[in-house]
């Protein structure tokens, strides 16, 4: 892969992911946006932003030199904290559910 094309991969995949973290996070700041299978919705974009991040910086990293990954880091962060408070809220339905 040229370096061009890694750069255009990159910056498509950070963008990307950070909109998908942008959204999951509003999701977890209003869940009462989509009351039914909101935690679900949260999670999935949560993973989304992790794939998305991780590939970008994978792609950054093998084939761009002298890559700076800070904004592909900050998508993943940003995809960790989606996945770190929906995985509450599915967690506890899923005990609710097990228990009732």
């Amino acid at each position: 892969m040229s370096a061009e094309t890694a750069r255009r991969d990159v910056r498509i995949l950070t963008w990307i992911g950070i909109a998908t973290g942008v959204a999951g996070g509003l999701l977890v700041a209003f869940p009462q946006v989509l009351p039914f299978g909101g935690p679900w919705v949260q999670l999935a974009l949560g993973i989304a932003t992790l794939v998305l991040a991780f590939r970008a910086r994978k792609i950054g990293i093998a084939d761009i030199e002298g890559f700076d990954g800070r904004l592909s880091l900050f998508a993943a962060l940003l995809g960790f904290l989606v996945v770190f408070f929906a995985g509450q809220v599915v967690f506890d339905m899923l005990i609710r559910a097990a228990n009732p």
